[in-house]
């Protein structure tokens, strides 16, 4: 599996006790859902690497005590600390409507209600107020944030977003 072929799941915090368990946070909306993960994979620069579940408790603001088959000591566990956790894109919950993943739009046609098509997701920058469409318009970058406000509607099946841009906004780029 390519790096592509996976989403950040979380992070292993330090190890929990001295039978194995590790604290890690999970990065999702619904750790719930999770509860019955059979595996996980570990990120072990350069590959990502499956560990298979032996238990998983769920902890309060998004936490949980894992133990990984075969990590039976302290010693064991250790090594594991800081490392990101993935699970394959194909885990995903589908989303519908105006709800997406920010893989998912890369390479969508962006058409606002005003300029009109104004060029390709290249990307989602993820900033510490609000995350950004990095749209690509000839040799030009757009960047507008991503909200429902502006967001108008997302057509998978076309590949394209429409958007209702604040006024102004799209000028300062072009």
């Amino acid at each position: 599996m390519e790096k592509d072929d996976f989403f950040y799941f979380g992070k292993i915090l330090s190890t929990h006790g001295n039978k194995g368990q590790l604290m890690v946070f999970l990065d999702v909306d619904d750790p719930a859902k999770y509860r019955k993960l059979e595996s996980v994979y570990v990120d072990l620069d350069p590959e990502r690497v499956p560990f298979f579940i032996e238990s998983l408790e769920l902890r309060p603001k998004n936490k949980a005590v894992i133990r990984f088959e075969d990590v039976l000591t302290l010693d064991d566990a250790e090594p594991f600390s800081g490392r990101k956790l993935y699970l394959p894109v194909s885990m995903l919950p589908k989303l519908t409507g105006n709800r997406f993943y920010h893989h998912e739009v890369t390479g969508f046609r962006v058409l606002d209600e005003i300029h009109g098509e104004i060029g390709t997701v290249e990307s989602i920058l993820e900033m510490p107020t609000q995350s950004l469409f990095q749209i690509r318009f000839g040799t030009r970058e757009i960047l507008i944030p991503v909200t429902d406000g502006i967001i108008v509607k997302v057509d998978r099946r076309n590949r394209l977003i429409r958007i209702n841009a604040p006024p102004g906004l799209i000028g300062l780029y072009l």
